[in-house]
């Protein structure tokens, strides 16, 4: 039997999670107008949301949009200050149950994953599947095209419907979700809220159980819309597309990116998470190395941003690149 949330609409809604969820949303945003005039009147903007949400009477605001680039451009939906208090309060419940029921390598928006750990598991895989290198490993490797953009509500929501019984929590999931569409009724979900990127894990949650118990793909890795597959057998993986493509089709209405499905050898180099990956080391792709020097270049050479990028340079063979961007931070300073 599917397991299902034991929490109760009151859980999420009780002043005291909401306080919770308010330290936790604060965190880097004490400056921000909005947060400090909501903060001026804390309690009694709590007390008064509580109320809202225990009369059913809360309705989701509207968004503010702008744009980023990260590195390419991208939409971002902001919510008001109540809303992303709310989205806080409802993760800080859904957040710990739903994360039991992925699999271990989804490595997106999760504690104590990431980036990092997703290519020291990419580096594992490999090593498993070329049997210490002693044999060709092959990685198929893909992408979901526009991946937040085409989250189709009702599947989501019937997706949730299967883990959670309790009504209310339903109907409040339901006027989060509906609040935003991406041109398309019914379809999307905005980049900018906490909730969004647990529900994209959730979404794709289907697609991951079904590669490793349908497919019985044993060496499998998956970040937000990027995912690899390994396998000393390239036929294997050459078959398995047709499947992937009809399961995400079919089950969750979303496509494969048309351009960004390879299957290339470790030796050859796998360019997945921003680094191109080798038997016994990965680089830096050269378009994250040109934007890092445009960053620093634009930034004057900041000792956090400097740092930054140390910090990233440090997961991969970079010594070089690391003694041109401590030369650069100092020809800036």
């Amino acid at each position: 039997m599917r397991i299902q949330l034991a929490h109760k609409y009151a859980d999420i809604i009780s002043v005291e999670n909401l306080l919770g969820a308010w330290q936790e949303f604060l965190k880097g945003k004490r400056g921000k107008p909005g947060v400090q005039i909501f903060q001026l009147r804390l309690m009694e903007h709590i007390l008064a949301f509580h109320n809202d949400l225990g009369n059913r009477t809360y309705k989701h605001g509207p968004y503010k949009h702008f744009r980023i680039s990260d590195p390419k451009p991208r939409d971002i939906h902001k919510a008001s200050v109540r809303d992303r208090l709310l989205h806080h309060a409802i993760y800080r419940k859904l957040y710990p149950f739903f994360d039991k029921t992925f699999i271990s390598d989804s490595f997106s928006c999760r504690l104590d994953k990431g980036t990092h750990k997703a290519l020291n598991r990419f580096r594992a895989f490999a090593y498993k599947t070329s049997k210490n290198h002693t044999r060709t490993c092959f990685v198929l490797k893909c992408d979901i095209r526009k991946f937040f953009a085409n989250i189709d509500h009702n599947i989501l929501f019937s997706i949730l419907s299967r883990y959670i019984p309790d009504a209310d929590i339903l109907r409040l999931l339901e006027e989060i979700i509906q609040s935003f569409s991406s041109g398309k009724s019914g379809v999307g979900l905005p980049l900018g809220n906490l909730t969004s990127q647990l529900f994209v894990n959730v979404y794709m949650n289907e697609f991951d159980q079904f590669v490793k118990h349908k497919l019985k793909v044993k060496y499998y890795i998956r970040y937000a819309d990027d995912f690899v597959i390994f396998s000393d057998d390239k036929v294997f993986l050459e078959n398995l597309i047709t499947n992937i493509t009809s399961f995400l089709g079919d089950r969750l209405h979303l496509e494969l990116h048309p351009d960004k499905v390879s299957i290339k050898t470790i030796s050859s180099g796998v360019d997945f998470l921003g680094w191109v990956n080798f038997p016994n080391h990965r680089v830096l792709r050269t378009s994250t190395k040109r934007r890092m020097f445009r960053n620093m270049q634009a930034k004057g050479g900041k000792t956090e941003t400097v740092q930054s990028y140390l910090g990233l340079l440090k997961y991969g063979n970079t010594r070089k690149l690391q003694s041109e961007v401590a030369a650069l931070a100092l020809r800036s300073m």
